[in-house]
């Protein structure tokens, strides 16, 4: 197999960290070659988060440059925009079509754009979904992060590594069946 690159972004709080984690503990367990990189910024105020994971037979480094992301997973819309260059122009984008207030938009100092969805649909493959809508359906909307890793499994075929098995093993207790729950609302949304 070829290697394969995903980017995973969204605004600190979202669980893109969590999400990384459990791709690539899944891809581990699978025997691949896995090598992740994470960017936090600002984070803890609300600042955009990026993770990459570059995975296959053999790879040497988790960066992806410009152009060369397989899959983009966006916790929120904005972000989706943000990163796009990444993005291979055959590449696929999975899109929480959620907007998600920055200090700077909040405060009225910008303008939160307009046509985020429509810009990245001019250009790639995208599967859009509301993932905040479908978590809040569950009972609980911190479980966005997941329903978009469904999508994502989905979008990107992924189906030969048992992903309910590593969500149980990956998240705490508690959340188990809340998440295990997400992800299959998320596959089944794409």
């Amino acid at each position: 197999m070829e290697s394969k690159s995903v980017l995973l972004v969204g605004v600190g709080g979202q669980g893109a960290i969590l999400t990384a984690k459990i791709l690539v503990n899944g891809l581990i367990s699978a025997g691949y070659d896995v090598k992740m990189s994470e960017v936090h910024g600002m984070s803890q105020r609300g600042g955009s988060v990026s993770t990459q994971v570059h995975f296959g037979k053999k790879v040497n480094s988790p960066v992806i440059g410009l152009g060369a992301a397989d899959i983009l997973v966006a916790f929120e819309k904005m972000e989706a925009v943000r990163y796009s260059p990444y993005l291979k122009p055959d590449g696929i984008a999975v899109i929480n079509d959620y907007a998600m207030e920055s200090s700077t938009t909040a405060a009225g100092l910008a303008v939160y754009p307009e046509g985020c969805v429509e810009a990245m649909q001019e250009h790639f493959t995208c599967h859009v979904l509301n993932a905040q809508a479908i978590a809040a359906s569950l009972g609980n909307v911190k479980c966005m992060n997941v329903v978009l890793f469904g999508s994502m499994v989905k979008a990107l075929g992924m189906t030969d590594i048992d992903w309910e098995a590593v969500i149980a093993e990956t998240v705490p207790p508690k959340f188990r069946e809340l998440n295990l729950k997400a992800y299959r609302a998320g596959y089944d949304a794409v």
